[in-house]
């Protein structure tokens, strides 16, 4: 959820998330289609508005009987997603036996962690981050528990947020520093972990990069595919966003599916393993990381089109 100069603008972002959400299935071999809702509000909401807005969205939900499921994603919280449990069962991250809610948020950060170490060994042959500068572009429910992680396994961690007061009390409470928001994408640093918005990379914002290494959970942050090729050309690992942030998507769709927790961090730890496999077929092909991932997808999605049935679309 989040405002959009138009219409159109916010249609072309679901798309292309529904895309990335289809490619993140695939990849991590998980039984869904990949579909995504972008809820775009004219006008600040109030407690009262955003309830019924959410409200709505369930009875939406509800009215597609099971073929579009959501869940927690950029600018909704998991007690959105308990109001939209009022209205229908087609919703992830939330415990009906007892009303809890499940924030997808540290599984998302801990498959991040798993990609960024995945990406380091490829870049310098050590997958520590230890004494490694890492930029964490957003420390909002991903971005924050990203930044402790790396700060717990002796990262150097950088913190970048368009709220700054927010940026400098993390980076204080994680002995971090911060770096304006305007500031972020040129700061020198081995990684840059955008965890918030898409579509931050272009052919001008690639030109001031200042790292070696692109691994973050944000939804797809190239502008378009071709991007890649420029970061290969500049030689700037990117681990592909809809492989690294699978995290939290991988652990609430197996929960859904009736598998425990322990079942679910498994998978999520398995993120370095898919990432490590990209970047090895990658070097193989001599392609980018990006046209690697992209043709495993297509494997595994026609694989999925000779299956008799078909689940339920889920973003």
């Amino acid at each position: 959820m989040r405002a959009y100069a138009s219409p159109a603008a916010g249609l072309e972002d679901a798309m292309r998330l529904a895309e990335a959400m289809t490619h993140k299935w695939a990849v991590l071999d998980m039984p869904f289609g990949g579909g995504k809702c972008v809820i775009a509000p004219d006008a600040p909401l109030g407690v009262e508005g955003r309830e019924a807005l959410f409200r709505r969205y369930g009875g939406l939900l509800e009215s597609l009987r099971g073929t579009f499921s959501s869940g927690v994603d950029v600018g909704v919280s998991p007690a959105d997603m308990a109001v939209v449990a009022l209205a229908t069962r087609h919703v992830h991250g939330v415990d009906f036996t007892n009303g809890t809610t499940i924030d997808p948020g540290p599984y998302t950060a801990r498959g991040v962690l798993h990609a960024i170490g995945a990406s380091l060994e490829v870049a310098f042959g050590n997958p520590d981050p230890a004494s490694r500068a890492v930029l964490v572009q957003g420390v909002g429910d991903v971005g924050r528990p990203l930044a402790e992680l790396l700060a717990q396994a002796g990262a150097d961690v950088l913190v970048s947020d368009i709220d700054q007061a927010r940026a400098r009390r993390v980076a204080a409470e994680i002995g971090g520093r911060s770096v304006a928001a305007e500031d972020a994408l040129e700061a020198a640093c081995d990684v840059l972990a955008p965890c918030a918005i898409g579509g931050i990379l272009d052919d001008a914002s690639v030109e001031r990069l200042n790292c070696r290494i692109v691994a973050g959970s944000a939804n797809a942050q190239l502008v378009e595919p071709r991007i890649a090729d420029r970061l290969h050309e500049r030689g700037i690992v990117y681990a592909p966003d809809f492989v690294a942030n699978g995290g939290g998507a991988a652990a609430l769709g197996l929960i859904a599916l009736g598998e425990d927790e322990a079942a679910a961090r498994r998978k999520v730890d398995g993120i370095g393993g898919t990432v490590r496999e990209i970047f090895r077929e990658a070097a193989a092909a001599d392609e980018t990381p990006l046209a690697a991932a992209r043709r495993i997808v297509e494997r595994r999605l026609a694989e999925r089109r000779a299956r008799p049935k078909q689940q339920a679309s889920v973003g």
